[in-house]
């Protein structure tokens, strides 16, 4: 297996549990998204550190400090992209979503971590140049499917699960 794939794989276990800890955190009440964000943002900050120290000085693999050399475009992609979107806004509108009625982590959980990569694939294709074959667009496609089914038409969600009770009670009757 790849070393890629592997952390990928890693990655993913990783948020899986991490937000299962997070949904059971905000159902408490005691927390709310914007204190989640404040909490992981907090925690986040000091391993970071530690992490760029350990690339740096253990596993070079960071070639030299950023900060020395990055051009301000650079600076604009990793602020905006990495800490507003993915970093803040990202996190915080889960988390949101978490808290709010029908929040179910295991409804909200693949919905958004599937849309990330459907995203990426067709972003990365338009932006970064890299190649769209017909297996990815497949992929996305039913990963798209997927978010759909998901995420559903509450009418017809409803229309089912009151299906077999309606069946149930008509057989009661006869």
């Amino acid at each position: 297996m790849q070393a890629a794939i592997l952390c990928a794989i890693l990655a993913g276990l990783c948020w899986g549990v991490g937000e299962i800890f997070t949904k059971s955190a905000i159902n408490t009440g005691e927390v709310g998204p914007l204190g989640a964000v404040l909490l992981r943002a907090a925690v986040t900050l000091p391993l970071a550190a530690l992490g760029f120290v350990a690339a740096y000085w253990v596993l070079k693999t960071e070639s030299q400090p950023f900060w020395s050399t990055m051009r301000t475009g650079t600076w604009v992609k990793v602020i905006v992209g990495s800490g507003v979107l993915a970093g803040f806004a990202g996190v915080f509108f889960f988390y949101l979503g978490l808290s709010l009625p029908g929040g179910d982590i295991s409804k909200l959980r693949p919905i958004a971590f599937a849309l990330a990569p459907a995203t990426a694939v067709f972003l990365g294709w338009w932006f970064l140049g890299e190649p769209m074959t017909a297996r990815k667009g497949i992929a996305v496609a039913l990963i798209v499917a997927g978010i759909v089914m998901l995420a559903g038409d509450k009418a017809a969600h409803a229309a089912t699960e009151r299906a077999p009770s309606q069946a149930a009670d008509a057989g009661e009757a006869r």
